[in-house]
């Protein structure tokens, strides 16, 4: 016995002319993106301990914490904080510290913090310290680009070796955008841009380029089977039949990701926005990005058999 799913996200028989809005898709990306671009220099990524280097001192408090209280007994002892703010529960508290120059001095800091808080923050606990210095950061930040764009390269050389050039040059033009507009969303945010994030974009990264290819397979297997059919009637075709399982899978993810990005805490929910909002740009990039770049490369230039023109079903989408 056979099942049907009792909802389907897009019905079987539908036929969205998405190539009719395929210049207002690129020019809306090419703006968030060029603003995305502009955020990335000022106001800058809100760069975490990764990549910014210093110290974060975990603490927790004897009740709610009075933050006021906590500066106060931190500048007493002459620490200049870069920021105190609240981590979890009420009395969790994060308090982030400039770099110092050795690891002697990390030590001396830590020290003094403590001592600051036994004085002017009674019943306070140490919960945890940790230290990145200056150059170590540097590094870091390096090998996360550098993460990033190796992967960029092994997505092209992967879809063109699949595929087609124009395919693979669509997809990662497409990943490109993506990713600056990822980066525009952490810098409007202000979430830390740390070594996590790196994982969220390069998950981001995978999950895009998997969107992708489910289209362009479909693409290709239709090039072959409707021979005559102009390439605009036939990728607006292939997102239709490939509507359903796009949607569906977005779904899936994105509700998956939404309790962690809701209840996740301080240290997982950075990482569950940014892939919420991935998913809903990698998914919408995939119909209206992806699929025009390959209209406007692969016109005429696709390889199609040689073979009698097999009539489309179903009263595909056409050309106005």
């Amino acid at each position: 016995m056979f099942f049907r799913p009792m909802m389907r996200l897009a019905p079987d028989n539908t036929r969205i002319h998405f190539m009719r809005g395929r210049y207002l898709g690129l020019i809306v990306s090419a703006l968030l993106s060029t603003a995305s671009v502009v955020l990335f220099f000022y106001p800058g990524l809100h760069l975490g301990i990764d990549f910014s280097g210093g110290v974060v001192v975990e603490i927790q408090t004897n009740g709610p914490a009075d933050f006021g209280q906590i500066r106060s007994a931190l500048a007493r002892e002459s620490i200049p904080d870069q920021g105190v703010q609240r981590f979890g529960g009420d009395d969790d508290v994060l308090i982030r510290l400039g770099a110092p120059p050795d690891e002697a001095g990390t030590q001396a800091l830590v020290s003094k913090v403590r001592s600051a808080l036994e004085k002017g923050v009674p019943g306070a606990k140490l919960m945890r310290v940790d230290a990145v210095g200056a150059s170590v950061s540097a590094e870091l930040f390096r090998h996360g680009l550098l993460a990033l764009g190796i992967s960029l390269v092994m997505i092209l050389v992967y879809i063109w070796f699949r595929f087609e050039w124009q395919f693979a040059v669509g997809a990662v033009v497409t990943l490109i955008l993506d990713i600056t507009k990822a980066i525009g969303f952490l810098a409007i945010t202000r979430i830390e841009f740390d070594l996590v994030m790196v994982a969220a974009i390069l998950t981001i990264l995978g999950y895009s380029t998997n969107d992708k290819v489910v289209v362009y397979d479909r693409v290709r297997e239709n090039l072959r089977k409707y021979k005559s059919m102009p390439l605009r009637d036939l990728i607006d075709l292939s997102i239709n039949e490939t509507l359903n399982r796009t949607l569906g899978t977005s779904m899936t993810v994105f509700l998956a990701s939404l309790p962690l990005a809701l209840f996740g805490g301080e240290s997982i929910s950075g990482f569950a926005w940014v892939m919420l909002f991935g998913i809903v740009v990698g998914t919408s990039s995939s119909i209206f990005i992806a699929a025009p770049i390959l209209l406007f490369l692969g016109e005429h230039r696709l390889r199609r058999d040689t073979a009698a023109p097999v009539a489309a079903k179903g009263n595909p989408a056409t050309t106005p």
